[in-house]
């Protein structure tokens, strides 16, 4: 990700000091499949959300205009009649396959890794320009970047029965390598675990406190984030004195 681009999506929200009255917080239902309940009451990251319109994310209009095609297609390739197989269509009928033999936890750890096995490509490299966003079939095919592999996570969590609702990706500042980055969230079971491409271990967000979440979307909104600050420490029943 670069820096421009961030400063880009950011600017709609810099009316900071409106944030007690603009902050929503999602409330959780409890149910059997907790791929279907809404998001638990939980900060990301740690942050208050500004809820927006996802009308300043051209590119990821892009992937939402194109991926169901392309998708349905990747589908079709796990016919023995599909005989026009596009390029990463089998990688992605062997991604549902591995994931689909595992659930929960399991399955989002299963996932991580299959995808991280693409090597990271700058899209320059790729694509010949300098922020390119590919769809699941693209990122099979090339490869790509951070938030390459986020799409294409999130599509097929999306395939294998996860609400949209239940996933951000989410465009962060990581505070240790100074560099912009895209992950995946998901909520489940009441958590929040985050999908990464440098690592193949699915942590829980508190685990990353290095990162700082700039703006986050899925296909229904786009949320800009706002650092809460920590509470005094305490000392036993006692507050720390000043």
């Amino acid at each position: 990700m670069r820096g421009d681009a961030v400063r880009r999506f950011q600017r709609p929200f810099t009316l900071i000091s409106s944030f007690m009255i603009l902050w929503s917080v999602v409330t959780c239902a409890s149910g059997e499949d907790t791929r279907k309940e809404t998001p638990e009451k939980v900060l990301l990251f740690n942050t208050l959300e500004f809820k927006g319109s996802l009308k300043a994310l051209t590119k990821w209009a892009r992937i939402l205009s194109e991926a169901e095609e392309q998708i349905e297609r990747l589908n079709a390739c796990a016919s023995d009649a599909e005989k026009d197989c596009p390029p990463g269509g089998a990688s992605w009928v062997a991604l549902l396959r591995e994931c689909g033999r595992v659930t929960g936890y399991e399955q989002l750890k299963v996932l991580n890794a299959f995808v991280n096995k693409w090597p990271y490509r700058l899209d320059k490299d790729v694509h010949g320009m300098s922020d390119y966003w590919a769809t699941p079939q693209e990122f099979l095919s090339l490869s790509g970047d951070c938030e390459d592999y986020c799409i294409t996570k999130y599509f097929a969590l999306r395939e294998l029965g996860y609400d949209p609702g239940l996933m951000r990706i989410v465009v962060i500042r990581d505070q240790i390598r100074n560099i912009s980055h895209a992950t995946l969230a998901v909520y489940l079971d009441g958590r929040v675990y985050i999908l990464d491409n440098i690592s193949n271990a699915v942590f829980d967000q508190k685990r990353y406190t290095h990162y700082t979440p700039q703006y986050s979307f899925n296909e229904n909104n786009r949320w800009a984030h706002i650092p809460v600050k920590k509470p005094p420490e305490k000392l036993g029943e006692r507050e720390v004195s000043q």
